[in-house]
């Protein structure tokens, strides 16, 4: 399976988020080691043309990580673009401010997938029931491709939400959270956020981070 992640260094309120570092690695890297730890992925980073994403890419280049380069602010055109490159009929998105995605879910994603090839969207989002930081979305890429016309200027920036919004004309499968938990989100968007996560975890406990392990 295919897995986009979607990363820029411009976000506003925390710039160059995605290269901030600690324990040795930028953010972008810890997502990337997280969703590694799945068997059943190719991973692909799509970001944008933008002079300011250079170092992210400078910094792909250097891991031999793969990347695409597309609009900064049409990022659904971007995330089919790197799909239409990669020659791939599904792909995978997560964002790249999620450095403790558990990739427990990302298997069992693809898992439903591999049963559901009919859908033209597997999510864990619709409704939530996971935290921030722990969304997974496949997505058929005809019909993302198909429907970018009719997208939005803030479905354009997020990439699911014309189909969430249009949901009776599509084929959307959702799985539930069934675990009880007080978390609400495990996502990146501010340093203090950052520095929070960091605060509650161990070193050890960070980098092998699993959501299930959590008793609240």
């Amino acid at each position: 399976m295919l897995v986009i992640i979607q990363a820029r260094t411009s976000s506003k309120r925390f710039k160059n988020k995605i290269l901030y570092s600690f324990y040795g690695k930028p953010l972008i890297h810890h997502v990337i080691e997280k969703i590694k730890k799945s068997k059943k992925v190719k991973i692909v980073v799509s970001t944008s043309i933008n002079k300011e994403d250079n170092k992210l890419v400078s910094f792909l280049i250097d891991n031999k990580i793969r990347y695409y380069r597309g609009s900064l602010n049409n990022v659904a055109k971007r995330l089919y673009e790197t799909a239409l490159f990669e020659r791939e009929n599904f792909f995978l998105r997560i964002s790249g401010d999620s450095p403790l995605i558990d990739f427990r879910i990302i298997n069992k994603i693809i898992n439903i997938f591999e049963k559901n090839k009919h859908f033209d969207l597997i999510t864990n989002v619709f409704p939530r029931t996971f935290p921030s930081g722990q969304s997974v979305e496949i997505i058929k890429t005809s019909t993302l491709g198909k429907n970018l016309k009719f997208f939005s200027k803030i479905d354009k920036e997020h990439v699911t939400r014309f189909f969430y919004r249009n949901s009776s004309k599509f084929r959307i499968k959702n799985f539930a959270n069934k675990k009880n938990s007080s978390i609400k989100k495990l996502s990146i968007d501010t340093l203090s956020e950052l520095k929070l996560i960091l605060s509650n975890f161990t070193k050890k406990k960070f980098l092998n981070y699993s959501y299930f392990d959590e008793k609240n």
